[in-house]
């Protein structure tokens, strides 16, 4: 009996010691899922670097347009405000994205407060803005027409100083432009209701009723109101006539100023927050529904020339929506490139595959177009803000914004998809951060005004000039071309766009009557082209560089469409044919 306890006394030693000597010789041997049972193959994400010194498009452009004082004293502050965006405001808006606003309509004891609780990273990135000058700097007059903001709701609102027709502003407007936190204001608009879309004339069914000291009351229902935690908004409202009828269509719209909360007891302004609207993407900014019952607000337009003063802040909104679906598709592009530099497969970078950079060559290709089509909006309002604009440069800047902001939309959508791709499976991950640049582009192509409604925008310009923008486009293209003629690598780069202007004005003289259902392709040809002739202008500067003259080369070669090679697909019979495409089996479902 002892000798039987020896023996397995003996056992179970030896099969601790033979367990123990495996597990040593398997730390020694590095096998994968040993402990951790993670492995040991991790990815490297992608790195975001300076997004002033990485971008060498906007830097160029900076360099070819700017005068050199003006640029040596700025860029410094861009340099480092290129790097801040990587650091502390990627932080805030990453805080942003993952706390979303909320709504508290009342307090614990049923006081109703409607109070929007918001992020830290909300609220810092709200005093960055003011610190950082994004709205006054363009106020501050220092560069003239160099220098514009980029704070669209804010810089609409302080944009109508110091013409602006009502003074009770003027006392808002050193708190708009303020680079002091604390006395920073933001601006929202609130000109969309129930019926909603692009039709705000026949829309608004908000009523404006005169007080006996020159203010009204607003009592009506917005449906949407953009940055609903802001300190002001403007909005649209009716005036009734003394008989108490109203003006139907545009006559009847003026435009009036609100302050969200009362001066005398920091109370909500008779606005009642109904809700939050759960959105696809910009969850970060608090988008709400209002109930005007009663908010005080002042004239802030002529009687009923409120839409007339909408279309003065698209001209701003547009170009900023612009802004937004270029940066996207710049950083997309600029974090897919770093990913090809670190990510292996198949034993190799990803990178030193012709395939994936070709992919990647063609989402720079478009984001580069892109932003010198921006940039040159940017540019010429910055002449028409300082009163430097000729008339060509006016009737260029009414035409080239819809397209701008039509073209720049619709290509971000395509760009970050697949620059998600670029990324694999990780590019469909939401905490990576990578899939919030899809979402929050989505709103682009919607935002002041869809594809559509951008594309009728441009044939309005045409007719309501009597085609003056078009005679304008055309001579600044053919001078964009004719300075492209410094370099020779660039003679039929020019040759093609000269030959799709011309196929663009010869369909416009030639089909009056398909316009309209072919708006679309002939918006996006306007774009096309342009950014052809920037793309050649900026190649034949004396700093450009190889990569220049590849990008015009490429645009012409695989980015013009010609327009008269469809002319079949406007024809009556294929309106009718597209009708009955599309409504096939719907009358049986009634």
């Amino acid at each position: 009996m002892h000798r039987f306890s020896s023996f397995n006394r003996f056992k179970h030693q030896f099969k601790y010691f033979t367990i123990r000597k495996l597990h040593d010789e398997a730390k020694d041997m590095s096998i994968p899922f040993a402990r951790a049972k993670v492995g040991t193959f991790f990815q490297a994400p992608p790195k975001l670097r300076n997004q002033y010194t990485q971008d060498v498009v906007l830097r160029r452009y900076l360099q070819r347009i700017m005068p050199p004082e003006v640029l040596s004293e700025i860029e410094p502050d861009l340099t480092r405000f290129g790097n801040r965006v990587t650091q502390d405001i990627y932080e805030f808006g990453l805080d942003c994205e993952k706390n979303p606003p909320q709504l508290q309509n009342f307090d614990a004891w049923g006081n109703r407060i409607d109070k929007i609780i918001t992020t830290e990273g909300w609220r810092k990135l709200k005093d960055i803005s003011a610190q950082e000058g994004i709205v006054a700097i363009a106020y501050e007059k220092k560069f003239s027409e160099w220098i514009d903001c980029i704070n669209s709701r804010s810089y609409i609102s302080s944009r109508f100083h110091p013409n602006i027709k009502c003074n009770h502003l003027k006392r808002v407007y050193d708190r708009l432009v303020s680079r002091d936190p604390e006395k920073f204001w933001t601006s929202g608009q609130w000109m969309t209701e129930r019926q909603g879309g692009s039709d705000v004339a026949n829309g608004t069914e908000t009523i404006a009723i005169p007080q006996s000291d020159s203010t009204y009351k607003l009592y009506g229902y917005k449906w949407f109101s953009s940055a609903t935690d802001s300190d002001m908004a403007f909005t649209l409202a009716r005036i009734p006539s003394q008989n108490g009828e109203l003006i139907k269509g545009s006559k009847g719209v003026s435009m009036f100023y609100v302050e969200t909360k009362n001066q005398f007891d920091g109370k909500m302004n008779n606005i009642q927050v109904m809700r939050l609207k759960d959105k696809l993407g910009t969850r970060q900014v608090p988008t709400g529904e209002l109930l005007l019952d009663g908010s005080t607000a002042r004239l802030a337009s002529d009687e009923g020339r409120g839409i007339a003063s909408i279309t003065n802040m698209l001209l701003i909104t547009r170009i900023h929506n612009a802004i937004s679906s270029v940066a996207a598709m710049r950083r997309i592009t600029s974090m897919a490139r770093d990913y090809a530099q670190s990510r292996v497969a198949f034993g190799k970078i990803i990178g030193k595959y012709p395939l994936h950079v070709k992919v990647l060559a063609d989402m720079e290709l478009e984001s580069r177009g892109s932003t010198l089509l921006v940039l040159e909006a940017a540019r010429i309002l910055g002449l028409d803000d300082t009163k430097k604009a000729n008339q060509r440069e006016q009737f260029i800047l009414r035409l080239i914004i819809p397209i701008c902001k039509m073209f720049t939309a619709k290509k971000a959508m395509s760009v970050i998809s697949e620059g998600l791709e670029a990324f694999g499976g990780q590019g469909y991950m939401e905490d990576t951060g990578l899939p919030r640049l899809l979402r929050d582009a989505q709103v682009t192509p919607i935002w002041e005004g869809t594809t559509n409604i951008m594309a009728l925008d441009v044939l309005r310009a045409i007719i309501k000039t009597n085609g003056q923008v078009m005679v304008a486009f055309r001579d600044d293209v053919l001078e964009k071309l004719e300075i492209g003629k410094r370099n020779v690598q660039l003679k039929d780069a020019i040759v093609r766009v000269k030959r799709s202007l011309s196929a663009i004005e010869m369909f416009l003289h030639e089909n009056q009557d398909k316009l309209e259902v072919a708006a679309r392709d002939f918006a996006f040809s306007l774009s096309e082209i342009y950014i052809g002739a920037l793309l050649i202008e900026h190649a034949s500067w004396s700093g450009a560089v190889k990569e220049d003259v590849i990008a015009a080369q490429r645009w012409s070669l695989m980015k013009l469409s010609c327009i008269n090679d469809k002319i079949s697909f406007f024809s009556n019979d294929t309106v009718e044919n597209e009708n009955d495409l599309v409504m096939e089996g719907y009358e049986d479902l009634k």
